[in-house]
């Protein structure tokens, strides 16, 4: 029996195949789009048995090719850039392709575990999932909150599990190529050691500069609760993923700068020394974004709790501390 890991070489799915190598699982298929190749970095210190492009794949699956050969599938593989205006793409990679995987595993009774957002949540004060409180602000999070409905929707009558993870702010090893989606703290410690300082974006949403607060929660995390529930197959339903605490984009900051003096053996700073050298700069707020940004984000964690998921999760502090001593690596 093999697990199928899609978006295996991208940032969440790298870190889920590594997890499970190191349980000892190695039957695992990785399936992405390797059109932009620099990604194939992330898997190789991981141990897999094939690869397949994600659209080989999908057609081995629905030839019946894999009938009765597959234990679980973790569907990470979608496109994550919240910029993207092709609403055409967008739905067909995000939402067609989750709906043809889940139909699959539904009739085959395999685990379905996948990757949801928090940007179906657009911009709600209240997280908790529930209908109500969705209203994504674009076409990404309109994708996920789309296949979250489908989901929903074939939950009740269900013989096999089927798990949806809202995903908050991951940050962690293994998103390099992520370019300018990647997550804040990997920006920060770039721009610290190629200029000295980290920027912020002023805020236009009411906060002070740099004083939004999301739910950053680090990616060593996220691949804990996939497991958790990959070995709890009687729990389905659609659920929070975050740290439960919204911090500041200042905290992301004053970790990152930190980090980067432990590892020249310097001592840390507080915000207002860090301000005072100089070590951060606040940058206006981009037109782009505006309207279509989350400035505050924190995970309702009932759900998770109640379904028997118990571990602590990172902070930024301890979680960017991890993060700046693995890319600070030679």
């Amino acid at each position: 029996m093999y697990t199928i890991v899609t978006g295996a070489a991208g940032f969440i799915g790298a870190n889920i195949v590594k997890a499970l190598n190191e349980r000892g699982v190695t039957r695992i298929i990785a399936v992405d789009n390797l059109s932009k190749a620099d990604k194939f970095r992330n898997l190789v210190d991981c141990e897999i048995a094939d690869y397949l492009d994600k659209e080989d794949f999908i057609q081995r699956l629905q030839h019946g090719h894999f009938d009765g050969d597959i234990e679980a599938i973790f569907h990470e593989g979608a496109c994550s850039d919240t910029m993207e205006t092709d609403g055409r793409y967008m739905m067909e990679n995000n939402y067609r392709y989750s709906t043809i995987l889940l139909d699959w595993c539904l009739e085959q009774e395999v685990q379905f575990l996948y990757a949801s957002s928090a940007a179906t949540y657009g911009g709600s004060s209240v997280f908790k999932e529930e209908r109500q409180y969705e209203a994504p602000l674009n076409v990404y999070g309109y994708s996920k909150f789309l296949f979250d409905q489908i989901v929903r929707q074939r939950l009740p009558d269900a013989s096999s599990q089927v798990v949806g993870f809202r995903y908050f702010n991951v940050y962690g090893p293994r998103e390099n190529h992520k370019g300018r989606m990647a997550s804040v703290a990997w920006h920060h410690f770039h721009q610290f050691r190629n200029e000295g300082r980290v920027k912020l974006f002023e805020s236009s949403h009411g906060y002070p500069n740099g004083g939004q607060q999301r739910d950053f929660v680090y990616v060593g995390d996220v691949a804990k609760v996939n497991l958790h529930f990959l070995d709890h197959p009687d729990q389905s339903g659609i659920f929070n993923l975050g740290t439960g605490r919204a911090q500041s984009f200042n905290d992301v900051a004053v970790a990152t700068v930190n980090g980067c003096r432990a590892l020249e053996g310097e001592a840390p700073l507080s915000l207002e020394e860090i301000l005072g050298r100089g070590l951060l700069e606040y940058v206006p707020f981009p037109d782009a974004l505006k309207g279509k940004y989350q400035a505050f984000t924190q995970a309702d964690l009932t759900r998770l709790r109640a379904a028997g998921y118990e571990a602590p999760f990172a902070s930024v502090e301890e979680g960017v501390s991890q993060y700046v001593q693995w890319l600070g690596q030679p």
